[in-house]
């Protein structure tokens, strides 16, 4: 297993399905009275997220916790970051008190990859979002979540085709699905207009479109972006309504679906514009799952790379 989860490029198949299955084991303790495992009793996990987050720094923290670990929570606001203080700096400390894990989220794409390569600090890095890079731990959960619903939780996705839908260029999570999707065999298929589209999409993983009424009845999961408007500096599309219009999942567009087929949103969602609410509380719909599943496999990446053991966080 890897040293550090920077991008889902880190991952062969076989680490992606080991992340998968260690996940699955580790679902059950969500149904038990007491949801701990002294696995990481002793170590000491840090949450340094730059940027506002709910479910990720949530599920990280709940991850942690179920596994008996440490857990601090720094967030930038309030700290000597807004007073100036490098991303060394801050590392440098956490160091100094002893972080065995680090988990980052950062407006700056490559912040995660600079911590884990310049030696700062010995902790395992993981990245929890970086800009407008990647996200790994929410590509790991996608898949996990596609998985249970159909694959019976077994082996990898092969043969499965998933839209990603939306505002593909400003979204993170858009690039890591695409990468681990394609490694566990599905084909990812983008949809988008052509504004929030990236340069040199005909080179990513897997397909791409402009239609989303002629993809949606071919694919066995589809997963809704939200509009990325915080990194907009410009009109990518004349209106919220025609966007909502052209490229919003409503209820016509669910019945044209297959039958099996499933609604996924990593969040937070603008229920109305790229997604109805109607569809959101679908029962094809399995967006509350997503967050459940996300504590899962991000215990199982604390559990994999962390060791469980004292000294045992090589690869």
């Amino acid at each position: 297993m890897i040293k550090h989860l920077i991008s889902a490029q880190d991952l062969s198949k076989d680490d992606a399905v080991l992340v998968l299955d260690t996940a699955k084991e580790l679902s059950h303790i969500s149904d038990r009275p007491v949801k701990k495992l002294p696995t990481l009793r002793g170590r000491t996990v840090v949450n340094l997220f730059f940027e506002d987050s709910t479910r990720t720094r949530i599920s990280f923290e709940a991850a942690a916790k179920r596994l008996s670990a440490d857990v601090i929570n720094f967030s930038a606001k309030g700290s000597s970051v807004s007073k100036g203080e490098s991303l060394k700096d801050t590392a440098q400390t956490l160091q100094s008190m002893g972080a065995d894990a680090v988990v980052i989220r950062h407006p700056a794409s490559g912040a995660p990859n600079l911590l884990a390569s310049r030696n700062w600090i010995d902790a395992v890095v993981i990245n929890a979002g970086d800009g407008t890079h990647e996200h790994p731990t929410q590509a790991l959960l996608d898949a996990y979540t596609i998985r249970k619903h159909l694959r019976n939780n077994e082996g990898d996705l092969a043969g499965l085709r998933v839209a990603i839908v939306g505002d593909i260029l400003h979204s993170r999570v858009a690039r890591s699905n695409a990468i681990l999707l394609k490694t566990l065999g599905a084909t990812p298929i983008m949809v988008a207009p052509p504004t929030l589209l990236p340069k040199g999409i005909e080179f990513w993983q897997g397909e791409y479109s402009y239609d989303l009424d002629e993809v949606l009845p071919k694919v066995d999961a589809v997963m809704m972006l939200r509009v990325q408007q915080e990194r907009m500096n410009a009109a990518y599309f004349p209106t919220a309504r025609e966007y909502s219009r052209n490229f919003g999942l409503n209820l016509s567009r669910l019945k044209s679906m297959q039958s099996h087929s499933i609604v996924m949103h990593p969040g937070p969602m603008n229920r109305g514009m790229e997604i109805t609410a109607e569809v959101a509380d679908s029962k094809n719909s399995v967006v509350i799952e997503q967050v459940a599943n996300g504590v899962s496999v991000r215990m199982a990446v604390l559990y994999l790379l962390l060791g469980g053991q004292p000294g045992e966080s090589e690869n």
